[in-house]
C-alpha cells in the first residue's frame, strides 16, 4: 500500500484487516493499533474513499507538473531552509531531530482532523471588488475541502447585500455563513494613518478578537487575494502544533521590506527578521483575548507611530511591530502556505514543484500582472477557479450529514411534487430552481434625484446580446439594471469586455446582475424579476436589450411621469415600439424623421411581418398624428413595453425560453386595473439579431408548443383564483382569437 505524501508514493507493508463476515482490507501501517481496533466496516469504506480521493488529488498533481515540465517552467531551490519548516516546533515535534522533522514523507504530514470538524474562515470584504475577489478564493477552498466550512465575513453594506444573496442562492452543503458589520468596527481602528491601497478595511483584522463570537476559540484568517491548491484542513491542523504559549500562526514574509533596503531612505516599521507577512493567519482567538491582545495591539500602534507616522502596509506593520516586542507568541508556518507574489518577491525559493504549493497570494496592487518569472503558471491555476462552474460545488460531503437550509427544504418538497413522468415536468422544474446570483457584479453608485421622477432601464441578456450595451448607454443617460445570464466563464468575459469598453467603464449608474447558468431553458422572468427587485428608483422602464430607446427618451419619461400623475394612478406608460431589419441604420432623431422612415420601409411597427397581435392595440394609426397622450384597452397577446411603478407585479416565471412571457405580465397588470396610456413622442428600435435558441426549440418542437400552452391554461386558471370572475374575460378573448 502507499502513504501518499507531497506529490510522491512511499510503499511500506500493508496490514490485512479482517471482518466477522470474512472480508478483508488493506490498512495502511500509518494507522496505530488501537486506530485498527476501531475500524468498523463504515470506517473501513470512508477510508478506501479517501484513498481513491487522494489518488485522483495525486494523479491532478502529477499532470500539472508534467504540463510545468512540458512549458520548460524552471523552478529554484528552497534557499532558506527556514520556509520550509516552522520556526518553532510544536509539542508532537519537540522530541524529534532535525533530520527527522526536515523528512516530509512520513505519515504524520497527512491533516490530523476529525472527520467532521468544524472550520472557522475569516475574511474582511469591503465593495464590489473584493466581493469578486473573495468567491474565487471561497471557489477554491470548496474544490478542496473535505470539512464543514464556516465563513465569517466583516463587510460594509455593498458586499453584506452580494455575498448574502450570492451564499443563500448557492446553497452549498455543510457551510454557514456570518456577517459582521464594519461600520460598527471602524471607530477602532480609524484613528490609525494608513497609507496602503486597502484603506480603512486593510486594519480590521486587528479587531478579530472583538468582532467575532466570543465562544470562537481559533480562526483562520484570509486576504481576499487568495488562491488555495489544497485541502484548508491541512492549514486548520497546524493549530495542533501550536505551543501552550503560541497565538499566532503567520508566514515570513518574502520581500526585503522589513530589511529596510530596497531603496535609499527606506524605513520600515520594526519587525522580527525578515518579518510575517498576514495575508494568512491562524488565530488562537481564545489565547488572544485572555492575554489582553486589544490593548496590547493599541499600545504598540501608538507607541511606533510617534516615530513612523502612518502605517503602510496596513494591519501587517502593526502585527509585526507587536511580534518584534513578543515573538513567544508567533508560530513560523512553512512559507508554502503564504507563496507570496509582490514585487521583489522572494517567493521563487519556497518551492521546487507542482506539489510545494498550498496557497497562492497575490498581495501586489498589480494582482495578475504581477512581475515573477512562474506568474503564467500561477495565473492559469487562479483563471481554473475563477471561471470555475460553482454549481459543482454543491455537492454533499461524504460522511458528513449537515441540516439543510429552508431554502434547500422549500426546494426539495417543491421537486417531490412534480411528476417525473409529466410531459412538461422540465418546464415544470425550471420555474422553481434557485439559481446562483451575484448581484452588483461592478462598481455601481446611483444618486437618487430629488424630485421622485427618475426611472431605471430594466432588461435581461445573455453574452450573445452583449454587443447591445454600448449602444443603449449612448441612447439611455439614466439608470439601468440588468440582469445577465451567464456561466461562470462567461461572466469573466463580460467582466473583461466591461473593463475595456470606453462607454461602459465610465458608467456607474448600471447594476450588472450575474445569474449563472442552471438548467436548459432561458430562465426570461426569473431574470426580469432580479432586474427589477434590484431597481432603486419609483418608476421602471420594462424592456428588452434589442430595443434602442429614442434620444431623449430618459427625460422625455420622467417629464410624463409628473404629468400623467404615476405617482396617484395605476397607469402604464406605453413606449411604441418598431423594428428595423437593417443592421445599420440611421437612427431617427425625432418622430417626424422615424414617421418619413415609416413611410420609406425602413422602418416597421415591431412585429408587423410576424405577431401583429402584440402591438395592434397600441394603435400606431393614431399614434402618428397624436400630440398628447391616449389611452388604449387590453386587448389578447398585447405585449407593449411600458414605464409603472416599481411595485408592479413581477413576471410569472413558469413562462421561459420564447412565448407568452411579457404576455402573461401585461394581462395582470390589466387585471389589477392598469391603464395603458400610449406617449405620443416616445418610441424605441427593435435592432437585427439571430434568432435565440429558444425561439429555433419553440419552431421545431412540438412537444415544447404543448407545454407552452399547457401553462397558458394553468396561469388561467391562477389569474381566475386571483381575481375572480374579472378573470374571466382573458380566458374569453383567448378562445375568440
Amino acid at each position: 500500500t502507499a502513504c501518499p505524501i507531497r506529490g510522491c508514493f512511499f510503499l511500506f507493508p500493508s496490514h490485512l484487516l479482517t471482518f466477522a463476515d470474512g472480508r478483508s482490507l488493506l490498512v495502511s501501517p500509518c494507522l496505530s493499533d488501537q486506530q485498527e481496533l476501531r475500524l468498523t466496516e463504515r470506517d473501513a469504506t470512508e477510508l478506501r474513499v479517501q484513498e481513491v480521493e487522494e489518488e485522483n488529488r495525486q494523479l491532478r498533481l502529477q499532470l500539472s507538473q508534467s504540463q510545468a515540465a512540458a512549458a520548460q517552467v524552471q523552478y529554484g531551490s528552497y534557499g532558506n531552509a527556514q520556509w520550509a519548516a516552522s520556526a518553532d516546533p510544536g509539542p508532537e515535534d519537540g522530541e524529534n531531530t532535525a533530520e527527522e522533522r526536515a523528512n516530509r514523507t512520513d505519515c504524520p504530514q497527512r491533516p490530523m482532523v476529525e472527520r467532521c470538524e468544524l472550520i472557522h474562515v475569516a475574511c474582511v470584504c469591503a465593495g464590489h471588488n473584493a466581493s469578486r475577489d473573495v468567491v474565487t478564493l471561497v471557489k477554491s477552498i470548496l474544490f478542496h475541502r473535505r470539512n464543514p466550512l464556516h465563513f465569517h465575513f466583516i463587510t460594509d453594506a455593498v458586499a453584506h447585500q452580494i455575498l448574502s444573496s450570492l451564499f443563500q442562492s448557492w446553497m452549498v452543503p455543510s457551510v454557514q455563513v456570518s456577517f459582521y458589520d464594519a461600520e460598527e468596527l471602524k471607530s477602532n481602528v480609524a484613528w490609525i494613518p494608513n497609507k496602503h491601497y486597502s484603506g480603512i478595511y486593510g486594519l480590521m483584522k486587528l479587531t478579530l478578537t472583538k468582532a467575532l463570537p466570543s465562544n470562537l476559540t481559533k480562526v483562520i484568517v484570509l486576504d481576499t487575494d487568495i488562491t488555495f491548491a489544497t485541502d484548508i484542513a491541512e492549514l486548520w491542523a497546524i493549530f495542533r502544533k501550536f505551543t501552550d504559549k503560541q497565538a499566532i500562526g503567520l508566514v515570513e514574509n518574502q520581500s526585503d521590506w522589513y530589511l529596510g533596503n530596497l531603496w535609499k531612505n527606506h524605513k520600515p516599521w520594526p519587525a522580527l527578521g525578515r518579518g510575517f507577512n498576514t495575508g494568512v493567519i491562524l488565530l488562537l482567538l481564545e489565547r488572544l483575548r485572555r492575554i489582553g491582545w486589544e490593548q496590547m495591539w493599541r499600545l504598540t500602534a501608538e507607541r511606533e507611530l510617534m516615530s513612523m507616522l502612518s502605517t503602510s502596509l496596513a494591519d501587517q506593520d502593526i502585527f509585526n511591530a507587536f511580534i518584534k516586542q513578543n515573538p513567544v507568541l508567533v508560530h513560523q508556518l512553512p512559507c508554502f502556505w503564504n507563496v507570496q507574489l509582490s514585487d521583489h518577491t522572494r517567493s521563487e525559493q519556497c518551492y521546487t514543484e507542482v506539489s510545494d504549493l498550498k496557497v497562492i497570494h497575490w498581495n501586489s496592487p498589480k494582482k495578475l500582472r504581477v512581475k515573477n518569472k512562474h506568474v503564467e503558471f500561477f495565473r492559469n491555476l487562479y483563471l481554473t477557479f475563477l471561471e470555475y462552474d460553482g454549481n459543482l460545488l454543491r455537492r454533499e460531503l461524504f460522511g458528513c450529514p449537515s441540516q439543510p437550509s429552508a431554502d434547500s427544504l422549500r426546494l426539495q418538497n417543491a421537486l417531490e411534487e412534480l411528476d417525473e413522468d409529466d410531459q412538461c415536468y422540465d418546464f415544470r422544474r425550471e420555474r422553481i430552481a434557485l439559481h446562483r446570483l451575484h448581484l452588483y457584479f461592478l462598481q455601481y453608485q446611483y444618486i437618487p434625484a430629488e424630485d421622485d421622477t427618475d426611472v431605471t432601464l430594466v432588461a435581461q441578456l445573455s453574452i450573445d446580446r452583449l454587443q447591445m450595451l454600448e449602444a443603449i448607454c449612448n441612447h439611455w443617460e439614466g439608470p439601468i439594471s440588468l440582469a445577465l445570464y451567464m456561466s461562470d466563464a462567461e461572466a469573466q468575459q463580460f467582466l473583461r469586455y466591461a473593463q475595456a469598453s470606453d462607454v461602459l467603464k465610465h458608467r456607474k449608474n448600471i447594476g450588472y446582475h450575474i445569474v449563472y447558468k442552471e438548467g436548459q431553458f432561458y430562465p426570461v422572468n426569473l431574470l426580469r424579476n432580479i432586474a427589477l427587485r434590484q431597481a432603486n428608483t419609483p418608476y421602471v422602464f420594462l424592456t428588452d436589450v434589442d430595443f434602442l430607446p429614442m434620444y431623449g427618451l430618459y427625460s422625455y419619461l420622467r417629464k410624463s411621469i409628473v404629468q400623467l400623475d404615476l405617482a396617484h394612478t395605476k397607469n402604464a406608460l406605453v413606449v411604441p415600439a418598431f423594428e428595423t431589419l437593417r443592421y445599420r441604420l440611421s437612427f431617427p432623431k425625432s418622430k417626424a424623421e422615424l414617421l418619413s422612415m415609416l413611410d420609406m420601409g425602413t422602418l416597421y411597427t415591431f412585429r408587423y411581418h410576424v405577431w401583429t397581435k402584440g402591438h395592434a392595440p397600441t394603435n400606431y394609426a393614431k399614434w402618428r398624428t397624436a400630440t398628447t397622450a391616449y389611452k388604449v384597452e387590453w386587448e389578447a397577446d398585447f405585449e407593449p413595453y411600458v414605464v409603472v411603478r416599481r411595485d408592479c407585479p413581477e413576471y410569472d416565471q413558469r413562462f421561459v425560453g420564447f412565448g407568452w412571457n411579457k404576455v402573461s405580465h401585461i394581462m395582470e397588470l390589466d387585471a389589477q386595473e392598469y391603464d395603458f396610456v400610449v406617449l405620443p413622442n416616445a418610441f424605441m428600435i427593435h435592432m437585427p439579431h439571430a434568432p435565440s435558441f429558444d425561439i429555433s426549440k419553440f419552431r421545431s418542437s412540438s412537444s415544447y408548443r404543448h407545454c407552452l400552452t399547457t401553462l397558458k391554461e394553468e396561469f388561467h386558471q391562477d389569474l381566475s383564483r386571483k381575481y375572480g370572475a374579472a378573470a374571466l374575460k382573458y380566458l374569453t378573448a383567448e378562445r375568440n382569437i
